[in-house]
């Protein structure tokens, strides 16, 4: 059995590695790519280089890319870049992605002012910034990503928007079935939530099972969420220098209200006229 090990107080980064066999195996039989229309579109609108923060198995950087959208796409994570790569070798991307390990953070790119490495639109989707657990990081990440922006470029971001209304329960089985073709093996999930309420966090405690034959493997790990309103998002937004250019409440381009199922912001970094 594989055991993550994670801290008392969690982080956001916490698990992923162990979730990394079975990312794709899960998001295929939950949001599959119902957003990737919406974002391919914004990122042609855009135009330029895309940077896909946490873009793990490489879920929209790939399919993006193979649009003919530039892309880089970063996460923290080894494993899921090991995925990422190896499903881009498998479609025959062979340009117009780049991949790279950092923190999101501290993003490892030069200033747009300096107008060596701009990226015109940066695109945080699916809940990728709910996985920062403090506020200081989520204003760290957002001040870099202003950073790598050029003048007029987009921020794009998703919040999943149920996670704080999720039904806290223990152990109970949510999905079951196959992951490959021939000689494939059959998964299943057990599940458990809990609801963190004096910090915002919802808190998944996983165990996946997989059997092959008469071998069975068990991998237990945590992935916690933080969750904030889109008016409180759009503050922090504004605080760290972006101009707020669409509230969306689906892939359609619906506005956005209290009960809309997604949530997603269009923000601008302004352009600056010298005098």
């Amino acid at each position: 059995m594989a055991k993550s090990r994670t801290s008392p107080r969690p982080e956001g980064h916490d698990g992923w590695d162990d979730y990394a066999p079975f990312y794709d195996w899960e998001n295929a039989r939950t949001l599959g790519r119902r957003d990737l229309p919406f974002w391919r579109t914004v990122a042609r609108q855009v135009g330029g280089t895309v940077l896909e923060l946490g873009c793990g198995t490489g879920r929209l950087s790939i399919p993006l890319a193979r649009a003919g959208v530039p892309v880089v796409g970063i996460d923290r994570s080894e494993p899921m870049l090991i995925r990422a790569r190896r499903r881009a070798a498998r479609t025959r991307l062979t340009a117009g992605l780049r991949l790279v390990r950092g923190d999101i953070r501290f993003l490892p790119f030069a200033d747009a002012t300096r107008r060596t490495a701009p990226f015109a639109m940066v695109l945080a989707p699916y809940g990728m910034l709910q996985s920062l657990l403090r506020d200081r990081d989520l204003m760290a990440t957002l001040a870099a990503a202003h950073r790598v922006l050029e003048p007029g470029g987009t921020l794009g971001i998703e919040l999943v928007a149920d996670l704080p209304a999720w039904a806290e329960y223990k152990k109970r089985v949510s999905l079951s079935g196959w992951r490959g073709r021939t000689g494939g093996a059959r998964v299943s999930l057990v599940e458990s939530v809990r609801q963190d309420r004096l910090r915002r966090l919802t808190i998944f405690d996983q165990e996946f099972t997989e059997r092959r034959g008469r071998s069975k493997a068990v991998r237990t790990f945590s992935l916690a969420f933080r969750t904030l309103s889109v008016p409180q998002m759009v503050r922090r937004l504004e605080k760290s220098g972006f101009e707020i250019s669409a509230l969306l409440g689906d892939y359609k381009g619906r506005a956005w209200d209290t009960r809309a199922d997604v949530w997603v912001i269009l923000a601008k970094k302004p352009v600056v006229v010298s005098r």
